[in-house]
């Protein structure tokens, strides 16, 4: 049988998560799901599958201790639903405790060296999905946010890194890579524990949530902060791992690289209402084999976008996929239900967002007085 393959720069979708799981050795959640007083749409529709230590960041929670969250995002383009998952993982585990810190990078070295996008690019795309983040709700008074590019601390335990790895360690986690992207790795291992730094309270728990196909940055990570323990204290990194979203078109996960696969947060209106109308489902071919049969909602894009982003509440979700499944909803319904609820969300965030952007711009400013005054 084929391994599951996981591409953290590629746009194949995850097959089977219970191999996943068996393959790489990322823990379900089990029983930490019932720790949660207030469990967040990921967690309570299984859209959060699994987990790496976990267990600690609960703890924190539970003790009032501090911890961070840490995760960034390629700024290469407009924010998209695939994206969303992990800005919402970040603002809810920010929610939890007044004791936790989030730190967001701007991937903008890692957008380099995999989709060719100059700085100057990165840093005026940047700006928009900062303020997309606030308007999804973070707390920018628990927030430093910095450029990979500018963060000279990250850029030294990189460096630190590459004499702790071999190109065979490297090709042995991603395969085959220019190095430019082995680079963006480590520099991304840097992200991951720099929080851990003296000036930033020492080591603590730092979950780190990702989509599954992120994992090989996540078991670098770990075997890093294990390697450098001794002198730098790391606490391995916790990590939570989100299913990805179906494109649009069916075949792929949503991402920038298939721009019919996804929706944006900058999308127009009638281009979002056209993308969902002209979904793929996975509707039958016929009405009366749909009332027959049933639908398959577990390959198709619709559904996933009630589940992962836009169903009211899990009871709604929970219909959902009971009216598919017994061929009670057809899949023309379906979608003008779909494409309401989106309607409804991109005008609302739309608004948000724009009310954003001044501190958005503050917010980079003042993480970058925070972080030493490093500007560009």
């Amino acid at each position: 049988m084929e391994k599951e393959r996981l591409d953290p720069w590629g746009t194949t979708a995850v097959k089977d998560y219970t191999r996943l799981q068996t393959e790489f050795g990322i823990e379900p959640m089990g029983q930490l799901l019932s720790r949660f007083k207030h469990p967040s749409p990921h967690l309570s529709r299984g859209i959060d599958f699994g987990q790496r230590d976990l267990s600690r960041i609960i703890d924190a929670v539970d003790n009032n201790k501090p911890y961070a969250v840490m995760s960034g995002i390629k700024p290469t383009g407009d924010v998209h639903l695939g994206t969303k998952m992990t800005a919402d993982d970040m603002v809810y585990f920010q929610s939890l405790s007044k004791k936790s810190m989030v730190y967001y990078a701007i991937a903008d070295i890692e957008a380099y060296s995999d989709n060719g996008l100059t700085f100057a690019q990165t840093s005026k795309i940047a700006l928009k999905n900062v303020a997309d983040i606030l308007a999804l709700g973070l707390d920018p008074d628990r927030a430093v946010i910095y450029f990979q590019s500018e963060e000279v601390r990250v850029m030294r335990l990189a460096t630190i890194f590459s004499r702790g790895v071999t190109n065979n360690m490297l090709k042995a986690v991603y395969g085959d890579r220019p190095i430019g992207l082995y680079i963006a790795a480590l520099i991304q291992a840097g992200d991951i524990l720099m929080p851990q730094f003296p000036e930033f309270g020492g080591p603590k728990p730092v979950l780190v949530p990702v989509g599954a196909d992120q994992d090989p940055h996540i078991r670098l990570t770990r075997d890093l902060a294990a390697k450098y323990h001794s002198e730098f204290g790391f606490i391995p990194p916790s990590a939570i791992y989100h299913r990805l979203m179906l494109g649009l078109t069916g075949n792929v996960k949503m991402s920038k690289r298939s721009e019919d696969s996804l929706i944006t947060l900058e999308d127009s209106i009638a281009s979002a209402s056209r993308k969902v109308l002209s979904a793929f489902t996975g509707g039958r071919d016929t009405v009366e084999e749909q009332r027959r049969l049933g639908g398959r909602p577990d390959i198709c894009p619709i559904y996933d976008l009630y589940a992962f982003h836009f169903a009211r509440n899990d009871e709604h979700v929970m219909t959902v996929r009971h009216e598919c499944l017994e061929g009670i909803r057809l899949c023309g319904e379906c979608k003008q239900e779909a494409n309401g609820l989106v309607k409804g969300f991109l005008e609302e965030h739309r608004r948000r967002r724009d009310a954003m952007m001044e501190d958005a711009k503050e917010l980079i400013a003042k993480s970058r007085d925070y972080l030493g005054g490093r500007g560009k």
